[in-house]
């Protein structure tokens, strides 16, 4: 049995065999564990900085601190972006519904910008404690390719100090 989205439309696959009652319970099971999956890779603002302090406290030591993290339908050529002035991250709502580690993987990069402003070696070595920051960088990238070649580079996550238009 399994139930996933194409599109516009759910699909819900389960046995031939079943008899109408039985269908009826399996499919909003079903609907129900799709819909709880879907939450999960798509937290509010509130779960985004809640996680974002998370990784913070288990891979850099609590030292990053934003004041605010919150999606961005605006980032279309980032995956995130931080503002050193303020503290604040935005994470670009391209990354909505992507495995919970590339999620990880993004925040970590901005919170490791809190600390470091550029892509220099102290940076780099912020992130050596995560274990999928090779695999969510090659997640990224090709997710980049498959939109567009241009756009959206794993090293593009958002300058430090950006200012959104």
């Amino acid at each position: 049995m399994s139930a996933y989205r194409d599109g516009e439309r759910t699909i819900v696959a389960i046995p031939a065999r079943f008899s109408r009652a039985q269908e009826q319970e399996w499919v909003a099971k079903m609907l129900a564990r799709l819909a709880d999956k879907e939450r999960r890779r798509r937290p509010s603002d509130d779960e985004l900085m809640a996680r974002a302090r998370e990784l913070s406290a288990k891979y850099l030591e609590g030292r990053a601190r934003p004041t605010s993290v919150r999606w961005s339908a605006n980032q279309g050529r980032r995956w995130g972006s931080c503002t050193l002035v303020d503290g604040s991250i935005r994470i670009s709502t391209r990354v909505q519904g992507m495995p919970g580690w590339v999620l990880d993987y993004v925040l970590l990069h901005e919170l490791a910008h809190l600390l470091h402003a550029g892509h220099g070696p102290d940076f780099w070595r912020l992130l050596e404690g995560f274990p999928r920051t090779e695999r969510a960088r090659g997640f990224l990238e090709g997710v980049a390719f498959v939109q567009d070649e241009s756009v959206g580079s794993p090293d593009d996550l958002g300058t430090p100090d950006d200012v959104e238009p």
